[in-house]
């Protein structure tokens, strides 16, 4: 990643890299906390309890980050176990994580995640209505930090970065969570103060269901 950096004329320190680490064994986490990573993102609440709720208390600066959809159902365990909830999406969740928070006693961290391809399968909120959520989740109290977007596969992913730049910059935020294994150096480019990425650090991994070659 620093290489991505210097080429976009940036310090390394500006980019915080998230290792994504689902569908990882046990093994290659602990591999990668060694090597000193401590900022880590999960895609499902359950999957992250399982995973780091031992290990959260024998290392007081993980950070731990989820970049996956969150239920409503699942705000108050979300806000147990994560530092910072990348995928705000709706004024029902923001309610909900105002409330779990409430509850908890502690402001709650949050990027709001914007679907900038507006593709209906995938969360995010659409660009036109990212203000207004912006301006809610503040209203309840949340922590904004920033915007996170993930590019649709089959478009050039610089204009959405762009776009989620400008809809940041309009909403005086500075966070924003963009660029995978395949494109965080064109996030880099664009602005991006922190990076997702899975397979260029673990390399690719078999999904659990995926039968094997003979």
């Amino acid at each position: 990643m620093a290489d991505a950096c210097h080429a976009a004329g940036r310090s390394p320190e500006t980019v915080s890299l998230t290792a994504v680490t689902k569908t990882q064994p046990p093994e290659a986490i602990d591999a990668i906390l060694s090597a000193g990573q401590r900022v880590f993102g999960e895609n499902r609440v359950q999957e992250a309890q399982g995973r780091w709720s031992e290990r959260r208390g024998a290392l007081p600066d993980l950070d731990l980050r989820l970049i996956g959809p969150l239920q409503t159902n699942k705000a108050a365990d979300a806000v147990r176990l994560f530092d910072l909830i990348e995928t705000l999406d709706r004024p029902r969740l923001a309610e909900a994580l105002a409330s779990a928070g409430d509850r908890a006693g502690r402001a709650v961290r949050v990027l709001v995640q914007v679907n900038t391809g507006a593709e209906p399968q995938k969360a995010g909120v659409v660009p036109e209505e990212t203000d207004a959520l912006v301006a809610e989740a503040r209203s309840l109290g949340l922590t904004v930090e920033g915007l996170m977007c993930i590019p649709p596969a089959d478009e050039a992913p610089g204009p959405h970065f762009a776009l989620l730049r400008k809809i940041a910059r309009r909403n005086g935020l500075a966070g924003l969570s963009m660029g995978m294994s395949g494109d965080f150096g064109t996030a880099i480019r664009f602005g991006a103060t922190q990076v997702r990425v899975g397979s260029a650090l673990f390399g690719e991994r078999k999904a659990p269901d995926e039968p094997s070659m003979s």
